[in-house]
């Protein structure tokens, strides 16, 4: 016996409200699901690398200091000036100085007429000279004792003596005066402060009016040149070799990397860290400046396999990986290789286009379905 019409009607309706309500639940629990970002395991170069942190310093910081006391008179000191090499960046009131390197040369004039006018005893040494030579005639002739001409020789010898020591004692003088005209002119000298090297002023500890001491800071300069400072561990460290690549995350400016080179090692740990140093080139582009007190990190590259297996390295749970096999994941034990800054190696346990969980991975379990998204970030 066949159903009624109407029968028919209402099995419809049950039959759709019913379907309708399935999909519902099954869409809300889709929809309830976790949202689990993946990556997608790709063929290509696998790089071996050491990790290492950096950070950026000037090349040298350099403490401007006065070699001489004084008044500052002038200074073009202001934080943040660039200064090239030879600018002049303080002078010192040099008023005292001028007046006596004023008065040295004039000693120094008066000194110069005497060493030219010579001794107040050549007259005497003349004089004694013309009696001597009379006696010797006298003594000649038989006419004075030989020994008085004796003892008058002997006065003229010691007159002669005093006249070349008066002599001597007046280039001294001379010679005196001089030297201290010329330290004179170095402490005014010193007294106009220039860049020892080109340099940005972080400092400035003098301003006009001030009276700093010898030896007194006046300010604090760094290079415009920057060094780059790779730390390294001790195990890692042996493997680094002048001219290997190297990529570099700054802080600063997030997942950005920046390629470089080993330019020096250093041959020595940090006595307080452990820690060898590698020097490093960078080429930053522009609009990215090293500023000195960059931290991040760098990744130096040791050696590289083609045609490898490669996954982001965060998407590792120590020697686990979780891969999403339809809708579900899988807890899958894998054997690393090669490992850099942001990727690595998949030597076993993973085939290339399977996705693996990349992102809070504490999330899930063994088992948990999933709604998969691929990650912005590889």
């Amino acid at each position: 016996m066949t159903p009624s019409p109407p029968a028919r009607s209402w099995a419809l309706r049950i039959f759709i409200i019913v379907a309708v309500l399935a999909l519902g639940i099954w869409g809300v629990g889709y929809l309830l699901r976790p949202v689990a970002l993946v990556a997608v395991a790709t063929r290509g170069k696998a790089v071996r690398a050491v990790p290492g942190s950096v950070e950026v310093k000037a090349e040298f910081a350099n403490e401007l200091k006065s070699a001489v006391g004084g008044r500052v008179a002038h200074t073009t000191l202001d934080v943040g000036q660039r200064v090239s090499q030879g600018d002049v960046l303080v002078q010192l009131d040099t008023g005292d100085v001028d007046l006596e390197i004023e008065r040295t040369k004039n000693e120094i004039v008066a000194a110069r007429r005497k060493v030219e006018l010579g001794s107040t005893l050549r007259a005497d040494v003349l004089n004694m000279r013309d009696t001597v030579a009379n006696l010797e005639r006298q003594v000649a002739a038989g006419a004075y004792p030989a020994a008085e001409l004796e003892k008058q020789g002997r006065s003229l010898q010691q007159i002669e003596q005093r006249m070349e020591l008066d002599e001597v004692n007046l280039k001294l003088s001379l010679e005196t005066f001089e030297n201290s005209l010329r330290a004179k002119e170095r402490e005014k000298q010193k007294m106009t402060i220039i860049a020892p090297a080109d340099g940005i002023v972080t400092q400035v500890y003098a301003r006009v009016g001030d009276l700093i001491g010898s030896n007194s800071p006046i300010a604090m300069m760094i290079s415009v040149g920057r060094v780059v400072e790779a730390k390294l561990s001790e195990e890692n460290f042996a493997a680094v070799r002048i001219g290997q690549r190297a990529s570099i995350r700054f802080l600063t400016y997030g997942s950005e990397q920046y390629n470089a080179t080993i330019s020096k090692i250093l041959p020595s740990a940090d006595s307080a860290t452990q820690r060898y140093t590698a020097l490093l080139e960078v080429m930053m582009p522009a609009g990215r400046a090293l500023v000195p007190g960059l931290t991040g990190e760098v990744s130096i590259i040791i050696s590289e396999r083609a045609n490898a297996v490669i996954i982001p390295r965060r998407a590792l749970v120590g020697d686990y990986v979780y891969v999403v096999e339809g809708n579900q994941l899988v807890l899958r034990p894998v054997e690393k290789g090669y490992e850099s800054l942001n990727q690595v190696e998949i030597l076993k346990g993973l085939a290339v286009d399977e996705r693996v969980v990349v992102e809070q991975q504490d999330r899930f379990r063994e088992g948990d379905r999933v709604r998969v998204q691929a990650s912005s970030q590889n």
